[in-house]
């Protein structure tokens, strides 16, 4: 296959996946697999693909790099599943370069990315002999992605090390605030907050706010997702964690569905947000710099590099797991 040819089979797939049949009853079985699955989650996820897989976007993307002269290698993937489809870019990176994939798909999401595939290479046949999703131990690949947390990655590098690899580790997501945002930001921070249940590495964790910051605003824009406390393990998680707080005597912004701590963490439990207190934005600028290995998106306004608020559950083409570029490195092998 030539570019062209990839190019037009991922348009037909982001038109396709909307309202394929495959996709309806995927998602069915996937939300009964993994109760973090909603359908409206899932859906929102293969939404947000679907919109990146337009004819100009992906043209203008690959026209960055040359694969023409490279020969197709085999490239193992190992996917996380914390939200759905979270390794589709990867997934895409792989086949738009032209290369072979084995996908080791995460227990918590092993069906929706199958099932992707299939009305791919319905679409485009000669897919089928790139793509295979394995559960046996890894073998016969020429490099490796791998994507997991702080432990894993130690594993992985010890047993991928020797092989090209990309290698990722925990990442979290941050806002900055100035009290001045709108209703329209505020709500759109809610989005980046709450939606998949704060568990990617895209969901904001922690509020760095200026002192004397009044939550009354974001509590009420917060209240689009109020409907998160009929989700049963949500609620338990909630539950749990303002009952450790009210036993440890650790005041915390009670947002109902949700509460707000104060703590110097960048990661936070399902249902709590992190908050702290900033003297001087520069004083954040330095702060997101020595710790950008760490971080994952940086929401606000002002703030060098920063992304609008409402759009870390949108990233596009180019929004790599850990910025590295996938498509510069499949390029170099």
């Amino acid at each position: 296959m030539n570019i062209e040819k990839r190019i037009n089979a991922f348009v037909a797939l982001g038109k396709e996946i909307k309202t394929s049949g495959i996709i309806a009853d995927a998602i069915q079985k996937s939300t009964i697999k993994n109760p973090w699955f909603t359908t409206e989650n899932v859906q929102y996820a293969i939404d947000s693909i679907a919109d990146t897989l337009s004819q100009s976007s992906l043209t203008s993307w690959v026209s960055k790099y040359n694969f023409t002269a490279n020969e197709p290698r085999t490239i193992a993937v190992i996917m996380a599943g914390n939200i759905p489809l979270v390794g589709f870019n990867d997934f895409l990176c792989v086949l738009m370069s032209g290369n072979n994939i084995v996908c080791k798909l995460s227990s918590s999401d092993d069906i929706l990315l199958p099932a992707v595939a299939k009305v791919l290479t319905d679409i485009e046949p000669e897919f089928g002999k790139r793509i295979i999703f394995s559960n046996e131990k890894l073998k016969d690949f020429d490099a490796i992605i791998a994507t997991g947390s702080n432990n894993t990655q130690r594993y992985f590098e010890f047993y991928f090390g020797k092989y090209p690899h990309i290698i990722r580790h925990n990442r979290n997501s941050i806002a900055v605030l100035s009290g001045n945002e709108t209703t329209g930001e505020l709500v759109g921070l809610c989005d980046d907050i709450f939606l998949h249940f704060g568990l990617g590495c895209r969901s904001i964790n922690k509020l760095y706010v200026p002192k004397d910051y009044n939550f009354n605003a974001l509590i009420e824009a917060g209240k689009k997702y109020s409907h998160l406390f009929d989700h049963h393990i949500y609620k338990s998680n909630l539950d749990y964690h303002k009952a450790l707080l009210m036993l440890n005597g650790v005041s915390f912004v009670d947002g109902g569905f949700w509460a707000l701590k104060e703590d110097i963490s960048m990661h936070s439990p399902v249902s709590i947000v992190n908050y702290e207190y900033y003297e001087t934005i520069n004083d954040i600028e330095l702060f997101i710099k020595q710790n950008t290995d760490n971080i994952q998106c940086v929401v606000g306004k002002n703030i060098t590099n920063c992304i609008p608020f409402g759009h870390t559950q949108k990233p596009t083409l180019t929004d790599y797991a850990d910025g590295v570029d996938t498509m510069q490195w499949l390029s170099t092998l």
